[in-house]
């Protein structure tokens, strides 16, 4: 199947070799199926695909990419695999991406999401292929101060937890490598765009991740049980995982033809109208599943998170040309509806693929 963005955008990837780390995981998975329509030629790195449920293997990803099993955090394995694959365009996505996780193995998610930047960059720094390369970090970078407004890429970086601390580190990471290597005014000589994307929360079709809103919403679901919910009164900016995963092709092709004009932070996120409470999601989410869905709020205490959190995307609209196409009442109904494909059996990398084509479709 050959999915187009535009008949620009289908030409430059056709045959552009990409280097997704982090494949195995949600996100990196629909990537990966979708640079596979529009004709690149993927290599994958990231470590083994989470036991049970998984995109990565229900999809046959492993079949439409080369698929490298291996460690972020080890530079030698890192660079072997970049110098193999020689690389065009490299998407930085892997990482240790939950918050409650960072809380019980803090030091692995630093090792994983600063460390594992830095191996990576310096991976790219020493190749002669590189020409595009993206670090996909997160909202939660941003210092959060509770605003009802949302942060743009000017503001300071924070964290309260281990994981968004760990992704404010990212950010200067990719910002020290970005001026002490590929400084934009020496762009004629390396020739390389180097930037960073912060999205928002993230959901779809085919995320099974623990401690997150939508797989407990569809595990549950899926058992006939009651939905636990922790945090009801948290507003996020909720997005489906197209959305940002389409900015991300722009931005990297943006890089690749006039690196200096976007070798920045991009933020990617949903509609303002589409920051939304938890419980609203949830309530929202078992209304359209029917079947006498229910959830319940959990008390008790929980480790820190983000009451409020938005972005302001004002950038990527005007210098990109980037917007979101798929408001959260579409990406709650597409949710819903690769749950029930899933349910009945049927095949989920046509079943994906399909939802990507209507998406482009819409674009």
């Amino acid at each position: 199947m050959q999915i187009k963005l535009n008949s620009i955008e289908a030409a430059f990837w056709r045959g552009k070799k990409v280097f997704v780390t982090g494949h195995t995981g949600f996100k990196g998975s629909w990537l990966c199926l979708w640079l596979h329509a529009l004709g690149a030629k993927v290599t994958g790195y990231a470590l083994e695909p989470p036991h049970g449920p998984n995109m990565f293997t229900m999809c046959g990803i492993s079949d439409l990419t080369t698929s490298i099993i291996n460690d972020v955090r080890d530079p030698a394995l890192v660079k072997d695999a970049l110098d193999l694959a020689a690389p065009e365009v490299v998407i930085h996505m892997a990482a240790q991406p939950l918050v409650r996780v960072s809380y019980a193995e803090p030091v692995d998610t630093y090792s994983t999401n600063v460390m594992g930047t830095v191996n990576l960059l310096e991976a790219v720094r020493l190749s002669k292929s590189v020409k595009s390369f993206i670090n996909v970090t997160t909202d939660k970078c941003y210092e959060n101060k509770e605003w009802f407004w949302g942060y743009r890429e000017s503001e300071p970086f924070g964290g309260y937890d281990p994981y968004s601390n760990s992704k404010a580190c990212s950010e200067l990471v990719t910002a020290a490598y970005r001026s002490s290597f590929f400084n934009i005014a020496d762009y004629a000589r390396h020739n390389v765009g180097i930037a960073s994307a912060r999205a928002g929360n993230v959901i779809g079709g085919g995320d099974w991740a623990t401690d997150r809103l939508i797989p407990d919403c569809v595990r549950a679901l899926l058992k006939k049980e009651k939905i636990i919910v922790r945090n009801p009164l948290s507003i996020r900016p909720w997005q489906h995982v197209l959305e940002p995963l389409s900015g991300y092709l722009t931005l990297a092709q943006r890089l690749y033809e006039a690196g200096p004009q976007y070798a920045e932070g991009w933020n990617f996120g949903p509609f303002d109208e589409d920051a939304k409470p938890v419980e609203w999601i949830v309530k929202e989410f078992c209304d359209r599943w029917g079947d006498g869905a229910e959830y319940v709020v959990e008390k008790g205490n929980h480790p820190h998170e983000a009451n409020y959190l938005k972005l302001d995307c004002s950038k990527a609209r005007m210098k990109l040309g980037w917007r979101p196409r798929w408001d959260l009442d579409k990406a709650i109904d597409k949710i819903i509806e690769w749950t029930h494909a899933f349910k009945d059996g049927k095949d989920m990398k046509d079943f994906t693929l399909g939802q990507i084509e209507e998406y482009c479709s819409d674009m």
